[in-house]
């Protein structure tokens, strides 16, 4: 048996974690709707593009070792329509035949409108890590004013890179971040879907990015449209060379520092990407990431996995508690169901998720402390084959953090 002050306090801290994700949640509820939907926008709205020769939109697409699927995107995107676009395959020292691949489509790519470019990286200079150092070479080769950088797993719509562009100058933003329609095939992937989701709006609400007065900023590498112009603004792709969570950071920098319009948008179906691969994908997912977000911070991480513990099980300790302790925990469990279902129109995922929130939150925790306890134990980063010493990832990071 507790005792009564116990007791007590126990009942406090599940009403209070309760109530915090039900304000969050109706925030959700609340604010999600506001955001723009590109397949909800008429197109005599928006403003034409310029009838042009030269490119309106340059994509850089670095990849390594992508050969399962970077054929499938470059092809997505030579199939644009309503757009000229340049298109810069970088193959970031592959030993999988994605370079071969990329070289393989410059034939096709003749007889369309698109201007496509395959750069081959064969030596990775001092002081870069892989993907910025890949991305800052297609920069270099952009003739277009807008620069729209994804990744070598994503499928685009045919008329996706036309619809953003055209609404990302409507909107006068500078940072322009369509998010992804992720491709689930289980039961458990939706789930650690879901619970990132909710999990994600206490850490930059998507509602409130465009938003100047937020603190509120992200990114997406699989799609962020930014001008050239904002871009120089920070100091280009140098300012993120050690910058493992390159994406962010460029987010972050944009709308915080150079005070330049970041906004994020929906669009089902526009752009598609399978994310994870089963439900324990995610621990992979997040090894060189989790940590990286966190700033490399042992303080903060450990705080995170506590407050995901919390998350996981209070409010089922809860429910031994009494009645009110059992009203805690429906609360807190109708709030998770409520956040997935605010977040429906980004991949529809069903409210009945939340049930699956306890071990999915688990899975979450054991995830960052692992991306926490390797890069540690190793000393630094593994990414795209290559170790980062951790010394040198602190000392040439951007200063940025995502709260």
């Amino acid at each position: 048996m507790l005792s009564s002050a116990v007791h007590d306090t126990f009942l406090v801290a599940a009403w209070l974690l309760a109530l915090a994700w039900l304000r969050r949640a109706v925030e959700a509820l609340v604010g999600i709707p506001t955001m723009l939907d590109l397949t909800e926008i008429a197109r005599s709205a928006l403003p034409p593009l310029a009838d042009q020769q030269s490119p309106h939109l340059t994509v850089v697409v670095p990849a390594r070792d992508e050969g399962g699927s970077i054929e499938a995107t470059l092809r997505s995107l030579l199939a644009q329509t309503g757009i000229r676009l340049q298109i810069i395959a970088v193959d970031d020292r592959s030993t999988d035949g994605t370079g071969e691949t990329m070289d393989k489509l410059r034939g096709e790519a003749l007889s369309g409108p698109h201007v496509y470019e395959v750069l081959h990286v064969r030596a990775l200079p001092e002081g870069w890590l892989g993907k910025p150092h890949a991305l800052a070479r297609g920069i270099d080769q952009a003739k277009a004013p807008w620069l729209l950088f994804t990744d070598g797993d994503i499928l685009f719509a045919p008329d996706a890179l036309h619809l953003a562009l055209q609404v990302a100058i409507r909107e006068k933003a500078d940072h322009f971040m369509l998010a992804p329609t992720l491709i689930a095939e289980s039961w458990g992937e939706r789930a650690i879907q879901a619970t990132i989701q909710v999990l994600g709006n206490f850490v930059a609400r998507p509602w409130k990015i465009g938003d100047p007065h937020a603190k509120d900023a992200f990114g997406v590498g699989g799609f962020g449209l930014v001008s050239r112009a904002a871009l120089a603004a920070i100091g280009g792709m140098e300012r993120l060379r050690m910058e493992v969570v390159e994406d962010v950071g460029l987010g972050w920098l944009i709308k915080r520092e150079a005070h330049r319009r970041s906004l994020m948008v929906l669009g089902p179906d526009l752009v598609r990407v399978r994310w994870l691969r089963g439900m324990f994908g995610i621990v992979k997912l997040l090894e060189k990431n989790a940590f990286a977000g966190m700033r490399f911070s042992v303080t903060m991480a450990v705080v995170v996995c506590i407050a995901l513990l919390i998350d996981a099980f209070l409010p089922l300790a809860a429910l031994g508690v009494g009645p009110w302790g059992v009203a805690a925990a429906v609360v807190m469990y109708a709030a998770v169901a409520i956040g997935i279902y605010a977040n429906r129109r980004l991949n529809g995922l069903s409210s009945w998720l939340a049930l699956a929130f306890a071990p999915a939150v688990l899975i979450m925790a054991w995830a960052f402390f692992r991306s926490m306890w390797l890069t540690l134990e190793r000393g630094g980063v593994v990414w795209r084959g290559t170790l980062y010493p951790l010394k040198e990832l602190k000392e040439g990071m951007a200063s940025f953090r995502l709260r």
